[in-house]
């Protein structure tokens, strides 16, 4: 049976900006010299032309974190609309407007320019994402910012991470910006089913600039493991996951872990292990062998059941996905000199289950072993690996013959 290889207050100086006053004593800003007001969204794809973000190619960029509490930066280009402090002016013979006097808070023109890579950290409100954008230099002040949020209704999709942006842009197209996907500046890793845990941390450093002795090392107290867990084998869940510049290797692994314990709660797991006769460890551990063992989905819950009708008899599972966790290989071809490996993995040598997880698996092996197939099959043998067809047998004569099979495919691929 071979192995298948398988996220305050407003700007008040105005210094700088020349005034023109009318009859009526109103004063009436010049508007602001400024760059072209161009449509913001172009930033958006002018910005993210190079494709795939990475923080590590950006030379020069600055990373400024979200301030607890930190002043704004007071700019020249407010417009004033009505003046005096009075609410009522004479415009007329007898004639009287009631005005409420109010400023437009300070917001540059255009999409700005150069690279400031800025964090916004989780819970943070619209004000607070504007005050640290303001510190940046990437808007001219946070009212603007909350402004153009509110005008379009998207202040409960701001998201917390590392945004690549541009100093003195309008506050609208650095909005825009916040919410294109390709701003975050993030490494995503796509972990599959069936990887070994050794596999994933290789992955993760690979892809996602981790240090491998770090993944390895991890606090296991830190990633809120299940209480019936005895590692991180059969635990790291396969999903893409997305690391932030600042994630650290702990930070990772108890991201699967969570993502493992939220599907273990939606099969419910715990809960229906006894139903199989197995304790919750157990349960993940003919998941892992289902899904180390491949074939197409469908097949997952017949691999389950000879697993269970074997256990049943006594008889010994006699897997090859286990003989390989024993050595570290990965391989179709498993010598009998392989299956006399000393290790409890090995399931050719030791009755029952090995004593955790060979591999990490996903939803629907989880599922196959809480929910195996009917039949009396006792042997199965993925006789073309490469289309993933699995042959299930309650004769040993033909589970003879389908290895054969299997023998003749290893001969001519």
């Amino acid at each position: 049976m071979p192995e298948q290889g398988s996220p305050g207050g407003e700007a008040g100086s105005r210094a700088g900006q020349d005034r023109a006053w009318d009859g009526a004593g109103l004063a009436a800003a010049v508007p602001p010299q400024g760059g072209a007001k161009d449509d913001p969204g172009s930033l958006a794809e002018e910005l993210l032309a190079g494709g795939e973000i990475d923080v590590a190619e950006e030379v020069g960029a600055e990373t400024v974190p979200l301030p607890a509490q930190r002043g704004l930066t007071r700019r020249t280009k407010g417009l004033l609309v009505a003046g005096f402090a009075a609410s009522v002016v004479a415009v007329g013979v007898g004639g009287y407007v009631v005005a409420k006097p109010y400023l437009l808070p300070d917001d540059f023109d255009g999409q700005g320019s150069g690279a400031v890579t800025v964090r916004i950290q989780p819970g943070s409100s619209a004000g607070e994402v504007g005050a640290a954008l303001t510190a940046a230099g990437v808007v001219a002040s946070a009212r603007s910012f909350i402004n153009a949020t509110e005008q379009k209704a998207v202040a409960d999709r701001l998201r917390p991470g590392h945004y690549r942006l541009r100093k003195g842009m309008a506050a609208g197209a650095a909005v825009d910006m916040l919410l294109h996907p390709g701003s975050r500046v993030v490494k995503k890793v796509s972990v599959p089913e069936g990887m070994r845990a050794e596999e994933v941390f290789r992955r993760v450093a690979a892809q996602g600039g981790l240090p491998l002795n770090e993944l390895r090392s991890v606090d296991t107290d830190l990633l809120g493991l299940p209480e019936y867990a005895r590692g991180v084998e059969g635990f790291l869940f396969p999903a893409t996951y997305e690391i932030d510049p600042d994630s650290s290797a702990t930070d990772v692994v108890a991201a699967m872990v969570e993502r493992f314990t939220t599907a273990a709660r939606e099969v419910k797991l715990a809960q229906r292990a006894p139903e199989v006769n197995l304790t919750p460890l157990e349960v993940v551990t003919v998941a892992s062998i289902v899904q180390a063992e491949g074939g197409r989905d469908a097949d997952y819950p017949k691999i389950a059941r000879v697993i269970y009708n074997r256990m049943g008899l006594g008889m010994p599972l006699q897997l090859d996905t286990t003989v390989l966790y024993a050595q570290s290989r990965r391989t179709l071809k498993v010598s009998e000199k392989d299956t006399r490996v000393r290790s409890p993995y090995n399931t050719y040598l030791r009755e029952g289950l090995p004593p955790g997880p060979i591999s990490n698996p996903g939803e629907k092996a989880l599922m196959a072993a809480l929910n195996p197939a009917e039949g009396d099959w006792y042997w199965f043998v993925t006789t073309d690996p490469e289309h993933r067809i699995t042959k299930f047998t309650d004769k040993e004569s033909e589970f003879v013959r389908y290895r054969e099979e299997l023998n003749e495919y290893l001969g001519t691929n």
